[in-house]
């Protein structure tokens, strides 16, 4: 049975208060997903270095970045450095995914690689030794609250069929929900990046419980 892993997405908390935010799903998610966005390669803005690193080094679990940015392979080693446990970077973004993935490694992080839902897994079958982590977006990157792009199920089932028995992490990102997660879980993803469903909930943390029972099952 597979190992399955929530990370919350802070992409939907309220950020005039995210310590406390945070410290209100330590306990229950895995790690915490940082969506870095820069406004070029997604038309959005969420966080710049400086407040992405005191973010890192404030939060009480391990970090998952997930970079939407232009000029990663500049940037994301520092992210690496700057502590995060897993940094994702963009098949659509990086130049060199094998010299960037050896960078982020030799700085004590995973790297993941993040494929949007117009890229082909195909493509990028050659570097599945360069990375630890697929990411498989169920939308299109740039806002939270989308709705969950089920034709992506088949990539994930093709992305598990690749992977085979290596230990990298089959993570999707994208609308995960109660009702959508248990698709996610069959098609063959471990680890769940859950936003909006998490932080709008009553209790997010029973949220979080409930998603992994779910994903579980």
């Amino acid at each position: 049975m597979r190992e399955i892993r929530i990370t919350p997405s802070i992409l939907n908390a309220d950020f005039s208060k995210l310590d406390s935010e945070i410290a209100r799903i330590a306990d229950a998610s895995d790690l915490i997903h940082l969506d870095v966005m820069d406004n070029v390669f997604v038309p959005n803005f969420t966080f710049d270095f400086d407040r992405s690193a005191a973010i890192i080094a404030n939060c009480p679990i391990p970090v998952d970045a997930h970079l939407m940015v232009a000029n990663v392979d500049a940037i994301a080693p520092d992210y690496a450095r700057a502590g995060c446990s897993s940094v994702t970077i963009h098949a659509e973004a990086t130049s060199n995914i094998a010299v960037t993935s050896r960078e982020i490694r030799r700085a004590g992080a995973r790297c993941g690689l993040g494929i949007k839902p117009g890229t082909a897994i195909e493509d990028y079958a050659e570097y599945i030794d360069d990375v630890d982590m697929f990411l498989i977006m169920t939308v299109e990157p740039g806002f939270g609250g989308q709705k969950f792009m089920y034709d992506m199920m088949d990539k994930l089932r093709k992305t598990r069929t690749m992977i085979g028995d290596r230990p990298i992490w089959l993570q999707v990102d994208g609308g995960v929900s109660l009702e959508t997660i248990s698709a996610a879980a069959e098609a063959g993803a471990d680890t769940f990046v859950a936003g909006s469903a998490v932080f709008n909930a009553d209790d997010p943390a029973a949220m979080i419980d409930s998603l992994r029972a779910l994903a579980n099952s």
